[in-house]
């Protein structure tokens, strides 16, 4: 309990368990990828709005 007297929901004992082990790896995965994600981002030339989509003029 913290000393506000409500118990934590993830402590040092969780992250010593399978379960908890299994969180970390998937936290860090996810840090991991989104990482990957925004640096291809960065790396790609901007695209002009009016370019990014199709138009279709209706007569």
């Amino acid at each position: 309990m913290n000393s506000g007297g409500n118990r934590t929901m993830y402590d040092s004992r969780f992250f010593h368990t399978k379960l908890g082990k299994a969180a970390v790896v998937s936290i860090a995965a996810m840090l991991a990828f989104n990482m990957l994600a925004l640096s291809q981002q960065l790396q790609a030339a901007p695209t002009p709005l009016a370019l990014a989509t199709h138009t279709v003029e209706l007569a």
